[in-house]
């Protein structure tokens, strides 16, 4: 209820000028008519210097500006606004994300003469939902992207209207569970990040690494012509070779290497059981050279 003595107007100046939104009105030649408080601490600049100036110099990420301008002229245009969210920039230039409600001011007679926008900095609120999305497809231990990240980028390549198919490799550590069994669960978890990040620096920059599961890693290689996946597990299986520097002492393990192409419109199912079937089959022919050696 409004306090004797208090005109509505003045409650609402004193709404404007409290609230952490960020309030400005724009008006058909892209001016800042208007700027709250909220507004002058977020620029790092003061309403005088904000007011009269096209809105799009002031707030706008660069790349944006023309984007920004057009959805103004045609709200301006159509009298129709849609909700926004874009990235703004903040005093000293740092980028923030802002959600905006925009809303049409109109004149006596009905026609658009401005637009008031309500911005809400959402910046670490989108920070936080990046990072559960970031860990929910993560492999904690050794910070490739897990099964879950590898069927969706599966599911991308081989898309049957939009994919471009791609190869796999499948690469699963020989002797990894004697070291776990000798060692202990540590010196593993250490063998296995190491394995991984081995991986990870024989990869092409648009190669996709993950960890299956296990000792069990993949190489997802977009396109995937069956000659490149040769020579990449050719350089897997030579750099395996190298002993892992480990606190344990120096460790050596091998690796079981298969690989197969998909083409767009194949399961992602049956592209990691090919690879893996192949995988299977150089472990055994391996097995018959050299029967000593752990699998």
């Amino acid at each position: 209820m409004i306090r004797a003595g208090r005109a509505e107007h003045e409650l609402a100046v004193d709404v404007v000028r409290s609230t952490r939104a960020l309030l400005c009105v724009v008006d058909g030649a892209d001016r800042l008519l208007l700027v709250n408080p909220a507004m002058e601490r977020f620029t790092g600049r003061p309403a005088a210097d904000l007011v009269g100036r096209p809105f799009h110099d002031v707030y706008v990420a660069p790349e944006h500006r023309l984007l920004a301008q057009d959805a103004i002229a045609r709200s301006m245009a159509t009298g129709t606004t849609f909700p926004q969210e874009g990235d703004w920039l903040a005093a000293g230039g740092v980028r923030r994300r802002v959600s905006m409600t925009i809303d049409v001011l109109r004149d006596d007679t009905g026609a658009p003469w401005a637009l008031a926008c309500l911005g809400l900095d959402v910046t670490e609120e989108r920070e936080r939902e990046a990072a559960l999305r970031r860990r929910a497809h993560t492999d904690v231990l050794t910070g490739l992207p897990n099964r879950s990240a590898l069927f969706d980028a599966l599911r991308q390549h081989l898309d049957a209207e939009h994919g471009s198919g791609c190869g796999l490799l499948f690469c699963d550590l020989d002797g990894f569970k004697q070291v776990n069994d000798r060692h202990g669960h540590a010196v593993g978890d250490r063998l296995l990040a190491d394995a991984a990040a081995r991986l990870q620096s024989l990869a092409g920059p648009s190669d996709l690494v993950a960890r299956l599961g296990g000792d069990e890693f993949v190489v997802v290689c977009p396109g995937g012509a069956s000659a490149r996946l040769g020579m990449l597990a050719a350089e897997v299986s030579t750099a395996f070779r190298r002993p892992f520097a480990n606190p344990a002492g120096e460790l050596t393990i091998g690796v079981s290497i298969g690989h197969a192409v998909g083409e767009p419109g194949e399961a992602p199912d049956r592209l990691v059981a090919r690879a893996d079937h192949a995988m299977y089959g150089a472990k055994s022919r391996r097995r018959r050279r050299d029967p000593r050696r752990p699998g």
